[in-house]
């Protein structure tokens, strides 16, 4: 400020020095006036530049102004820096926070204060149909017509979450999808949504199984119980009284099969993936459970099957034995099992060009229908329950034969004709099959 007063009195000076030439006091005064508004014309020119400079937004071509107009140039320029880094550094974090909320697997829609689309992330399209770019400001009523939806967000409470039916995608079942509201600020609303399709279908596969379990063991307690009544109230013959024993030792031993199914089910889900460290070889697993199919046969049918056994080739597969050997004896259990009183049976293993391999067993039973073949892996699926019973099945075998599989890495194929009988494959994937540097013959 001393600056901008020695630059007015030096300007009045020479105003002054002027009159004084001129002889008068008159042009004195006018020579002080004339500076004096020269001064302020000139502190005007430099106001109006700075003035320009601001509503321009021009930070990069700072005015050349001298004094105190200089001063507050730098000063200005040093604070719109400061806030345009802080700018910078927020909106950085706004667009990493927005990236974590459009990474996130829940669903994710800002509502405004009339439940207009603000912002929403692609997982929230997916789930609800919303476009996040196209329907913004649109309200989220005239996208989501879902009557549960409608009447949720109407009545305003949002204590719990609803149910909703989702998109559907081309090739699959419509979503279902849980959504929450969650209001804030003046009106605001945030809306959660939350694929729920696989818990809803794990909690109907869970009273399904809890159903069939219930149904397969309530059938040998109901005839165990008719028998122990049995003989508890009516006198019987020996040979009577045997025949019924019999009978619940069959009924118990089918609980007992079926508990063990169950456990060993159990376990498979509940342990971890079977390493590559232990191994098995082919030709050995195939001896061992081809002599256990052959020993029911015995029972069953008198040993009247036919076997062959294929074991030109050899490997180790690597992963559990006990599982392996539980998955195979399950395929040739069920041949015993549903392969007539004289048919065939055969077992084999290859290694396939590709370095997988292929354990297989084939029969020339009844065969199954194409319709049935996709649902065979699930637990308690039957063709034919009374059939099944009769064989003394527990129906979770397969069941048991694709969890072993999947554990390590393969998969089940499974290949009938009606009338020709049915082929199982156990296909091996070639990072679980270790060659033999010569082959069996």
């Amino acid at each position: 400020m001393t600056v901008k007063f020695v630059e007015l009195l030096a300007l009045m000076a020479l105003g002054s020095l002027y009159g004084w030439y001129a002889a008068s006091i008159f042009w004195v005064f006018a020579g002080c006036l004339a500076a004096a508004v020269a001064w302020l014309l000139l502190e005007q020119y430099r106001f109006a530049r700075v003035l320009k400079w601001l509503r321009d937004e021009d930070w990069a071509n700072e005015p050349s102004v001298a004094h105190v107009w200089g001063v507050l140039v730098e000063r200005i320029r040093k604070l719109q820096k400061s806030l345009s880094g802080k700018a910078k550094d927020s909106q950085s974090r706004l667009d990493e926070f927005l990236s974590a909320i459009q990474a996130s697997p829940n669903g994710v829609v800002l509502l405004d204060n009339q439940s207009r689309i603000e912002w929403a992330n692609e997982t929230a399209g997916e789930h609800l149909g919303i476009d996040p770019q196209r329907d913004l400001m649109q309200h989220v009523t005239n996208l989501i017509r879902d009557p549960v939806f409608l009447s949720y967000l109407g009545k305003g409470e949002f204590d719990s979450e609803i149910s909703i039916q989702g998109i559907r995608k081309a090739g699959f079942q419509s979503l279902t999808v849980a959504v929450r509201v969650h209001p804030y600020g003046k009106k605001r609303k945030l809306m959660l949504s939350r694929d729920v399709t696989a818990v809803q279908q794990a909690e109907a596969m869970r009273r399904d199984f809890v159903a069939n379990v219930s149904h397969e063991i309530r059938t040998p307690l109901t005839v165990l119980s008719g028998f122990v009544e049995t003989l508890q109230t009516l006198e019987l013959e020996e040979a009577d009284r045997a025949h019924y024993l019999s009978l619940m030792a069959q009924q118990a031993e089918r609980m007992q099969s079926l508990v063990s199914d169950l456990l060993t089910l159990s376990k498979l889900e509940g342990s971890p993936t079977p390493n590559r460290q232990g191994t098995v070889l082919a030709s050995q697993l195939i001896e061992k459970c081809a002599s256990d199919a052959q020993g029911l046969s015995e029972v069953l049918a008198g040993g009247s099957h036919r076997f062959s056994v294929d074991i030109s080739q050899d490997a180790h597969l690597a992963g559990s034995p006990e599982e392996l050997t539980s998955a195979l004896g399950n395929l040739m259990s069920n041949a015993v099992r549903y392969t007539p009183a004289g048919g065939e049976i055969s077992v084999g293993f290859r290694v396939l060009p590709d370095g997988d391999a292929s354990l297989w067993v084939s029969d020339t039973g009844p065969g199954i229908a194409a319709e049935h073949l996709p649902r065979l892996t699930e637990r308690f699926y039957r063709v034919d329950r009374s059939r099944s019973r009769e064989t003394g099945g527990t129906g979770l075998g397969l069941a048991i034969v694709k969890h072993v599989i999947q554990r390590h890495g393969g998969q089940v194929n499974i290949s009938s004709t009606l009338g020709k009988g049915s082929v199982f494959e156990l296909h091996f994937p070639g990072d679980r099959v270790r060659r033999l540097s010569s082959h069996l013959h």
